[in-house]
């Protein structure tokens, strides 16, 4: 499906509670929009229903099942630099992305 990099596995950690961590994760969904046709959204919920969870390590993350085959292959990291801080999606099936690398085009 996806892999987080260590980076990223270590900032989840820090943004969710280790008391939540068996209920919350890091959401991850693709939706229509952005200036490639495809954009990404992230946010710290529980799973929905049709949701895959994937654990790393105590770190889980829920791909919204409609996103799944968008998301097939891709490296989330987190990356805290000077010009940009966040969590970074490399997706090996985006055909082309836009500049600022918040959506891409399938």
């Amino acid at each position: 499906m996806l892999t987080l990099t260590p980076a990223a596995i270590d900032y989840l950690r820090e943004l969710i509670p280790a008391a939540d961590r068996d209920r919350l994760g890091l959401r991850i969904f693709v939706e229509k929009g952005g200036c490639s046709g495809w954009s990404y959204g992230m946010t710290v919920a529980a799973p929905e229903a049709t949701d895959t969870a994937l654990a790393f390590d105590d770190a889980r993350v829920f791909v919204d099942a409609e996103s799944s085959k968008l998301l097939v292959g891709c490296e989330i990291d987190f990356e805290d630099s000077l010009t940009s801080t966040g969590f970074k999606i490399r997706n090996p099936n985006a055909k082309q992305t836009c500049g600022c690398g918040t959506s891409f085009e399938a």
